[in-house]
């Protein structure tokens, strides 16, 4: 049944924070999963975009939260080939491919890496979801490479609990624009939804409300006439983070539809990057865990069609 997306803060809940009474009222909504819908700017209040979690909700408040047709149907399982790295009774490691989206969301109600987990495995943790079972830390669509899945309460929340930290080691590889002086560098600039495009994120001032503290590091690997592969890595995992450090810092990630120059390199089918290397600490058995991905054939090409700098 299809529930009202407006409600009414009633006199018994005020001074409830806002992330906690959406969790509490939208009964599809968790508290994990109220909050990324506040930080992604869709909540209104009293019509106007919010993405305070933590506002004291007050009564005759109207909260209104997008319809997503998504809680009228069923995540199925579905037959869909998976390259599993390493797989426990807790945890499982897989490598994604390029072109498959991580969670159902609107508009990819199937054919997404959690529909092929639950048939691989059977339903996942649900703290974070329903819909995205499992799921700890996210890729793009177009981003190929490693991401680890909990298929127990108890790994989910050891495993988000190193997100949270940044204890969880994160490496990427990309091909972007132009070249670098130095061989090492850090990309130290705050982000948040943008202010006029709320599908894009931008890089903020410090001072800005919404803005979330963000960095990221980089090394130069090679040098190609126009383009530069690095080794990237992630000390905070915010959305879409390396493409929006990078193009903010003039070295957009090449065939990057988004945040890339108008006329992209089509032939990559989206951004060159990918997530290579993972690191962790197991939840349960505590052991040091590393993995590490070889480059996908497609950014291996691209690379044999550039001309190195000696």
């Amino acid at each position: 049944m299809r529930m009202n997306r407006t409600q009414i803060v009633t006199p018994e809940s005020e001074g409830s924070r806002l992330d906690k009474w959406i969790s509490e009222t939208f009964e599809e909504q968790t508290r994990s999963s109220a909050q990324k819908l506040l930080e992604s700017g869709v909540v209104l209040l009293n019509g106007k975009t919010c993405s305070e979690k933590n506002y004291k909700v007050k009564a005759g408040d109207q909260v209104e939260l997008p319809v997503l047709e998504l809680q009228e149907l069923e995540v199925c399982a579905e037959d869909i080939p998976l390259d599993i790295v390493y797989e426990d009774h807790d945890i499982l490691v897989v490598n994604k491919p390029k072109n498959m989206v991580v969670h159902p969301a609107a508009g990819n109600p199937s054919g997404t890496l959690v529909n092929a987990l639950i048939h691989h495995c059977g339903p996942l943790t649900c703290i974070n979801g329903d819909f995205r079972q499992g799921i700890v830390h996210r890729i793009d669509k177009d981003t190929s490479g490693l991401l680890v899945v909990a298929k127990t309460d108890e790994a989910y929340e050891g495993l988000a609990s190193q997100v949270r930290e940044h204890s969880m080691q994160r490496y990427y590889e990309a091909v972007v624009y132009g070249g670098f002086r130095s061989d090492f560098g850090t990309i130290d600039a705050p982000l948040g939804r943008h202010p006029v495009d709320r599908k894009k994120i931008a890089v903020l001032k410090a001072t800005d409300e919404n803005a979330r503290s963000a960095v990221t590091h980089y090394k130069v690997l090679k040098r190609y006439q126009g383009f530069t592969h690095l080794q990237l890595k992630l000390e905070t995992g915010r959305t879409h983070q390396i493409r929006v450090h990078m193009a903010h810092f003039g070295h957009p990630v090449a065939g990057d539809p988004v945040y890339g120059p108008k006329k992209c390199i089509k032939q990559l089918g989206g951004q060159c990057l990918h997530a290579k290397t993972l690191g962790f600490i197991h939840p349960i058995t505590k052991e040091e865990m590393l993995f590490d991905s070889p480059l996908p054939d497609y950014f291996s090409r691209f690379l044999a069609t550039l001309h190195p700098i000696e």
